[in-house]
């Protein structure tokens, strides 16, 4: 039987997506006491990964809109460290943006605003998280968005 928040996602036209697998020689997350820090998700669409550079290539919307699959990611991860269990979610804790952009780029937090808003949109008040939304010069496999998470758990 799916979770609350699964049947919310549900209603909400949203699938999360299998946990990504770790890339390297890390976790994809670690849980401690109720606190779960989830490693940095990168924009993955359905069609692949999704690369850019902010300033230059790709607009903020387009960002923004891959910033909203890091999020969905850092979901999946949630879900994975909470046994398949997303009602175990008490409140997203904070989220870390990064973004590739160039270095007179400066809308980091409107291009980071794709994940935090659809986390209030998808969890309500408990949705809502701390920030902080920062410019890199270049990303892994050159994509346009990573964010990590904390998140509490019970």
């Amino acid at each position: 039987m799916s979770s609350k928040l699964e049947q919310r996602l549900t209603e909400m036209g949203i699938t999360l997506p299998a946990a990504p697998a770790p890339a390297a020689n890390y976790v994809p997350f670690v849980v401690t006491g109720n606190t779960v820090y989830v490693s940095g998700q990168i924009s993955n669409g359905s069609d692949g990964l999704i690369l850019g550079k902010l300033g230059d290539n790709m607009s903020t919307e387009d960002g923004a809109a891959a910033a909203r699959t890091c999020a969905l990611s850092l979901l999946a991860q949630l879900k994975a460290a909470c046994d398949g269990d997303l009602d175990r979610l008490v409140r997203v804790v904070k989220l870390v943006g990064f973004v590739n952009s160039t270095a007179d780029f400066t809308d980091q937090p409107k291009v980071i605003n794709g994940a935090s808003d659809f986390m209030v949109e998808a969890l309500g008040d408990i949705g809502r998280h701390a920030r902080s939304a920062v410019s890199a010069a270049s990303l892994p496999l050159g994509v346009a968005v990573e964010i990590e998470g904390i998140f509490e758990i019970k």
